[in-house]
């Protein structure tokens, strides 16, 4: 049986979300090397890692705008071999203020990576679909993260930090060429798609709007109350998550006394928790859409999972074991996850066909959040000399974005 051109769509789409977050935690697991080498303290290498957020926030809308008036062909294959190249100079960073610099440019260039994805998806994916494509993609970036850990320490052991972002720079470079060998911006101006298929794609897709620009702007696109909930929300969300994807790593090792392999092993438990979260929320998604309820198929799985995600990060608290932490992290990360689908999905619900824009947007409020996780975990535990107050302002926050989304009506669009 011949495979569907989308599905091929979705399993490129896939893969640069897993080297996407190869490239972003392995940071992460190089830390005490570099550290070492360049000697930085906890809080110098907070400064580093919200260097990558920062960047990766002010260029999330600029990354948007450009795939919806010049497409994901040519800007997704552009800004992947950018930010490649970025991660392999990571290797030749000599002291903080270079190793500043090179993340921050670094995360400039991954931040266009989920909004030309997402505007892709506005063309190839028919509505009734979208909620599990979005969720495998994220899933490729949790499969990702939990596979660097492991792989990146035994590259770190076997090669030293700096060749090992070398490495990952190139596979970067090799998707790109693939990418732009190989996908259009439309299924219709795609030679090896069946007529059949495109036909399937059109007839499915989301209604177009007439604009008489390609532009959405901001000042348009933040009246809709819609848009302000999905900014709020993925702030509270990017804030759970991105911990993960800094500090939980160095948290474990420290505060139970483990080896760097140890730590990499158990850090693995809540990503793979996370992707489930992603295929959970998809598959509710689309099945709660299908039965006629646009609304509740983007509520109620962003409620649950915000929901798990506070129960997840209070309940770390009180654990006393490595195992029983990561048990409960895994629940955290799992919830927040199941965010992201309904997210994504609601922005293109927004946007439509400057779904870009509005994903843009939205993913610049996540990453500040981002940005303010990598600083604020590591000041508060030099302050108060405990990791519990932290927690406890995340679990908040995602307990404040529940209530939000039980306001959002997803079928009126930007209208509301």
């Amino acid at each position: 049986m011949k495979i569907k051109g989308r599905y091929i769509l979705v399993a490129a789409t896939f893969i640069l979300a897993l080297i996407l977050y190869v490239d972003r935690i392995c940071i992460s697991v190089a830390k005490d090397a570099i550290s070492g080498d360049l000697e930085l303290n906890d809080k110098a290498m907070g400064w580093v890692l919200s260097a990558f957020a920062l960047g990766y926030a002010l260029f999330q809308v600029p990354g948007g705008m450009l795939a919806d008036r010049f497409g994901p062909r040519v800007i997704l294959s552009s800004i992947v071999t950018i930010w490649s190249f970025f991660t392999a100079l990571t290797g030749w960073a000599w002291n903080l203020i270079s190793l500043i610099v090179v993340r921050f440019l670094f995360g400039a260039g991954e931040a266009g990576a989920f909004p030309n994805m997402s505007r892709a998806i506005f063309s190839w994916i028919p509505l009734r679909e979208r909620g599990l494509v979005i969720g495998l993609n994220f899933s490729g970036s949790r499969i990702g993260a939990a596979f660097a850990l492991p792989f990146v320490a035994w590259l770190i052991t076997a090669y030293g930090w700096r060749n090992s972002f070398l490495i990952l720079g190139a596979i970067g470079i090799g998707w790109a060429v693939l990418w732009w060998i190989g996908f259009r911006d439309l299924p219709e101006n795609h030679p090896r798609i069946s007529q059949e298929e495109k036909e399937e794609i059109i007839s499915g897709r989301q209604e177009r709007e007439e604009a008489k620009s390609i532009d959405l702007p901001l000042r348009v696109l933040m009246k809709s109350r819609n848009m302000k909930i999905a900014v709020v929300q993925y702030f509270c969300s990017n804030f759970t998550f991105f911990f993960a994807l800094t500090w939980l790593f160095p948290y474990l090792k420290e505060t139970y006394s483990l080896n760097t392999m140890e730590a990499g092993w158990y850090t693995t438990a809540p990503f793979l928790a996370g992707a489930v979260g992603n295929w959970l929320s998809g598959v509710m998604v689309d099945r709660i859409y299908v039965h006629g309820k646009w609304n509740q198929s983007r509520i109620y799985p962003a409620m649950i999972g915000f929901g798990l995600a506070a129960f997840g990060l209070i309940g770390s608290i009180f654990m006393s074991t490595p195992l029983s932490a990561v048990v409960m992290l895994s629940i955290a990360i799992l919830g927040a996850d199941m965010t992201l689908s309904p997210s994504w999905a609601i922005c293109l619900d927004i946007g439509k066909e400057r779904s870009g824009t509005a994903s843009g947007t939205m993913n610049m409020a996540g990453n500040i959040g981002s940005f303010l996780t990598a600083l604020i975990f590591p000041y508060l535990l030099a302050w108060t000399g405990s990791s519990e107050f932290f927690f406890y302002v995340a679990g908040g926050l995602n307990v404040l974005a529940m209530f939000l989304w039980s306001r959002t009506k997803a079928d009126q669009g930007l209208a509301y």
